[in-house]
């Protein structure tokens, strides 16, 4: 039996006739209850030099929502698996933002989602964005702890990984001034966090690192033409790579206090290659045809060249502005745009001609790419994708191991009705770094049975299907980015 958690929330499109909103049914329904269980059902063995955490982030309304909802404004969630010497344990927790507290004090929700006029809300991030903070997007793990961001650029907010607390709102010892993006890139050989920071006012672009003491060591202003929305970056051994990407901002939405997106087709990619700890007066900008990336797979130099894989979006203006055949009412029409339609290519920027160079690596729809922790910024072998379904709202109906080496791929399917989520490499206890001696953590949502589980793939032969599945207590809402911590990495946390 569902719980009245689990009802579907419904959004008003008149007064006589409620709409139901895709993104808050079925297996993206909120769950109610944060709980702890251990000893959890297995089928199959978990393995015995598999040992860490797997958490994955994503959005849970607390309270019902005002106005129309968009799958981006739920309270972030954390959903995680602790796995120690064959034994399982499950745990979630709400992400205890400012916005959630203030929420959480007055028994409602206070803020409108980003479908709505922000005018009203009660604040937003530094930048003046005025639309709610919810941490809910990624997890990246540095010094000891977890650090879970908002995908508009907001608080970095600080996890326990191991009890799920938050440890409040994460200022780097006090020298954070301003935001952070979604995806901040570590550097796990040198201890590095590298991160930007915009906004639709000046300066629109700000580049930043985090040293190893924890602390903020170098920002600088990127100077752009206008407004741009980013979403990712990349790192080599000397440089960053940040980009300005034709998704602008619509200026006359702007002017009206709403937040529209444009794809300006006229306008070029520009890749802007920076030293590491450089100044804004240093980049070198690379320029490629227009389109649109959310998440880069990593970057590594060769030779005068850096490499550059990133899941290219194939048609950033269909996508926002054609709805899914499909979606069948106004709001579902609306917020088909979340579908993704993304490839993996590859860019080579020439440091010594200027030279631009892209291809397409592979015609298949994925997205939510990973590889190896330790080699982000060096030259990796593997990398790991979702298979994104065709269905009108976002699903991952498998997963994909892409071999650089020999230019392969190998896949796995979830099975009809069954829909995973991000699913990063997980190495064996003490196997060396950019090999696939290790595993593939996910969770599986069961459609059908309305259960979820935590399935995990031998990576070296990821065809062959889990080798094993662990059961969970409660249904984990379909979500967005997940990272794995391991045990190593969490002795900190046990002191």
């Amino acid at each position: 039996m569902t719980s009245a958690s689990e009802q579907p929330i419904l959004v008003a499109a008149t007064a006589a006739e409620p709409e139901v909103n895709p993104y808050l049914m079925g297996v993206y329904a909120p769950v109610g209850e944060e709980i702890d269980a251990s000893d959890l059902e297995v089928i199959g063995q978990i393995p015995a030099d598999l040992n860490g955490v797997y958490l994955r982030n994503g959005p849970n309304p607390r309270f019902e929502p005002e106005g129309r909802y968009h799958w981006f404004d739920g309270d972030g969630m954390i959903h995680a698996v602790h796995l120690e010497n064959g034994k399982a344990r499950y745990r979630n927790r709400w992400i205890r933002t400012k916005a959630f507290e203030a929420e959480s004090e007055a028994g409602k929700a206070l803020w409108k989602g980003i479908m709505e006029s922000p005018k009203g809300n009660p604040f937003g991030n530094s930048h003046g964005l005025n639309v709610k903070d919810s941490a809910n997007t990624d997890l990246i793990f540095h010094r000891g702890q977890v650090l879970s961001t908002w995908y508009m650029c907001g608080t970095p907010y600080a996890i326990d990984p191991l009890s799920l607390e938050t440890l409040g709102a994460e200022n780097f010892l006090g020298t954070l001034v301003g935001d952070m993006m979604a995806h901040p890139k570590v550097d796990e050989r040198t201890g590095e966090m590298f991160w930007f920071d915009y906004g639709p006012r000046p300066p629109y672009l700000r580049y930043g690192v985090i040293s190893a003491d924890g602390k903020v060591a170098s920002t600088t202003e990127i100077e752009l033409p206008g407004p741009r929305l980013p979403h990712d970056m990349a790192i080599t051994e000397n440089y960053a790579i940040l980009m300005d990407l034709p998704l602008i901002h619509d200026p006359e939405a702007a002017r009206n206090g709403r937040l529209r997106l444009l794809f300006d087709r006229s306008l070029p990619s520009r890749f802007g290659v920076l030293p590491r700890y450089g100044n804004g007066s240093q980049i070198r900008w690379f320029e490629a045809d227009p389109c649109y990336i959310y998440h880069v797979v990593n970057s590594w130099e060769q030779d005068e060249e850096i490499i550059l894989d990133v899941c290219r979006v194939q048609r950033p203006h269909d996508q926002l502005a054609a709805p899914a055949a499909d979606a069948r009412t106004p709001l579902a029409k609306m917020l088909s745009y979340l579908r993704l339609d993304a490839s993996l290519h590859r860019y080579r920027f020439n440091l010594r001609t200027g030279q631009c160079l892209e291809n397409q690596l592979d015609d298949d729809n994925t997205e939510f790419p990973s590889v190896d922790s330790r080699v982000v910024g060096g030259r990796n072998r593997f990398s790991y994708a979702v298979h994104i379904s065709p269905e009108s709202t976002l699903k991952f109906d498998g997963l994909v191991c892409y071999d650089n080496h020999a230019g392969s791929k190998t896949e796995h399917r979830f099975g009809a009705g069954r829909w995973g989520s991000e699913a990063p490499f997980a190495p064996r206890d003490g196997a060396a770094a950019d090999s696939d001696d290790g595993y593939l953590v996910t969770f599986v949502q069961d459609e059908r049975e309305g259960r979820s589980e935590l399935d995990i793939f031998d990576a070296a032969d990821l065809a062959a299907g889990p080798v094993a599945r662990v059961l969970l207590p409660q249904r984990v809402p379909l979500g967005f980015h997940a990272t794995w911590v391991r045990a190593d990495q969490l002795e900190p946390s046990r002191s």
